[in-house]
């Protein structure tokens, strides 16, 4: 993935005023639940090295850069944190569990706790608190940070939320009042917009965001699954090939180039007005609608979002990018480490962050629903609802190793790919789908 340009290209997005955040004290949350208050307390002399993914809107880094200060401030204690690209943070995170040095703190991606849980400091502690406190986690966290039901290893911080982001004038002009609601509706606005001379586009390269949520929502959608409960791999199987074959149907529809899109490419696409649909975070609305080009900046008006279409399965089963914190046990400071966790995941720090990061992020716990950045501007409101729709990475089975290898090597992705394009049927490209996901599960 090329971060550097899409971080590049979102460098415009600006943070919205922390004042106006809702703090510990506020109405958010009752009396009783602001009165438990927990520490950790950090051992003497601490100092703390945090890794994270890069900012994708500027507010993000700048708010979460002025929390660290005020933990500093409050506990004296040093905080180095760097930023690395998503697919850069995945290897370094691996390397430290395995050489057992790096940072104290990781900010990492999808299941990659689970490949290695014996290497993270047991959080439960940290995790039943904020739960308590803040309205519960969404259940989705479960499957990535509390694989046994029971001990927390690793604190949820939420998804990056991915909606369908299309322009509004010109869905009217093919035809549309709404923007449809089920998979049916969603194929006949990309024919009518093709036909229009505005088409859609969705990535089909190898982009960790772009392209794995919306093929994995995909076959979903339709009721197809990598593997089943029980781990095995079902990936070649009917309700897949259904599946493909309405890729294959849809990718028609498609700006050219779309088979090697990483996750710029739709952002800039749908700007320059090549596209006017595609699947993305907030990031497009925010980066029109505060740029200083005055054609981009008009495109923000024309922004609309919605919840990905409901499939022949009958329920939502988006897929978003998950982002955990994850302590090592190498630290030398693990008390001070869960410190720093729960004090970025209080309100008086989370709330502000939320608004300065414009809702890119949505947070794991529930209260923070109630955070007026959702519905200050009815465009927000849709990835709101993000963790509330998400299907977990590994469906139907459990992470671990296999999972987090398979979603790595763009599986599903490549099958949809290969489907859509014609290089294969949808039955060849489900066969072969299901030959490289059975050399990770039987390891």
């Amino acid at each position: 993935m090329s971060d550097i340009k899409r971080r590049n290209f979102l460098k415009a997005t600006a943070g919205v005023a922390a004042g106006a955040a809702l703090g510990t004290g506020s109405a958010l949350f009752p009396a009783s639940a602001a009165a438990q208050q927990v520490t950790f307390t950090p051992e003497k002399g601490a100092k703390l090295r945090v890794l994270r993914w890069s900012r994708f809107v500027q507010g993000d880094i700048d708010q979460y850069m002025v929390n660290v200060k005020k933990f500093s401030a409050k506990y004296g204690i040093e905080v180095r944190v760097d930023n690395e690209g998503w697919e850069d943070v995945r290897p370094k995170a691996a390397v430290a569990a395995n050489v057992g040095a790096g940072p104290d703190i990781i900010l990492s991606t999808n299941d990659d706790a689970n490949l290695y849980p014996d290497k993270l400091v047991d959080v439960t502690d940290v995790c039943t608190y904020l739960d308590k406190k803040y309205g519960g986690f969404y259940p989705v966290c479960d499957p990535y940070l509390r694989p046994d039901g029971k001990k927390w290893i690793g604190v949820p911080l939420g998804v990056a939320g991915v909606c369908l982001v299309y322009r509004d004038s010109h869905m009217k002009a093919a035809g549309f009042d709404k923007f449809p609601r089920d998979t049916d509706g969603l194929l006949k606005l990309c024919k009518a917009l093709k036909e229009k001379g505005t088409p859609s586009g969705f990535a089909l390269g190898n982009a960790t965001g772009d392209a794995n949520t919306w093929c994995n929502w995909l076959v979903w959608a339709f009721g197809g699954a990598l593997v089943d409960k029980s781990n095995k791999v079902v990936i070649d199987s009917p309700e897949t090939v259904k599946a493909l074959e309405y890729a294959k149907e849809l990718y028609p529809t498609f700006a050219p180039g779309t088979l090697s899109w990483l996750d710029p490419n739709n952002n800039k696409a749908f700007l320059d007005g090549q596209i006017s649909l595609t699947n993305n975070g907030i990031s497009i609305y925010y980066a029109a609608k505060n740029s200083a080009d005055p054609k981009v900046k008009e495109i923000a008006a024309d922004i609309q979002h919605a919840n990905m279409p409901i499939g022949p399965i009958g329920r939502p089963t988006e897929f978003q990018l998950f982002f955990n914190q994850l302590i090592f046990k190498y630290t030398k400071y693990p008390k001070a480490a869960k410190e720093y966790l729960r004090f970025m995941m209080e309100a008086d720090q989370m709330n502000p962050w939320v608004e300065a990061s414009i809702g890119y992020v949505t947070p794991a716990l529930r209260a923070y629903e109630k955070n007026p950045i959702w519905t200050s501007d009815p465009k927000n409101t849709p990835y709101r609802d993000s963790m509330k729709n998400m299907v977990p990475s590994g469906y139907a089975g459990k992470m671990g190793y296999a999972s987090a290898g398979a979603l790595a090597d763009f599986i599903v992705v490549n099958m949809v790919a290969e489907a859509a394009s014609g290089s294969k049927t949808p039955k060849e490209a489900a066969e072969r789908a299901q030959k490289r996901a059975e050399r990770y599960y039987k390891v």
